[in-house]
């Protein structure tokens, strides 16, 4: 079911370097997964209505409500460094 080049593709799109045996191992595992997803392709799922999930999702997030402020001073003394009032922080994206 998988081959061998099949497999060195897949590691290398996964950026996965494998031993033999470790090779061995995945291509193993990968033919019962895929054996296992054909087995659920024959299973019939007429009058079965599709979803998204099995359960109803609600919402369980707080509202988001503004809370008090960290004082200036208490900001300025957790800061790496401050420059003008703002707090200054390490070059993340570099400039073309």
């Amino acid at each position: 079911m998988i081959d061998a080049a099949q497999m060195d593709h897949l590691a290398s799109l996964a950026r996965l370097e494998l031993t033999p045996d470790e090779r061995e191992t995945m291509t193993q595992d990968l033919v019962r997964v895929l054996g296992y997803f054909e087995q659920l392709s024959e299973v019939n799922t007429d009058g079965v209505e599709e979803m998204q999930r099995p359960v109803t999702l609600v919402n369980v997030l707080r509202d988001d409500t503004p809370g008090q402020a960290f004082p200036v001073s208490v900001v300025e003394a957790l800061a790496p460094e401050m420059q003008g009032g703002l707090i200054r922080v390490p070059r993340t994206v570099e400039a073309d």
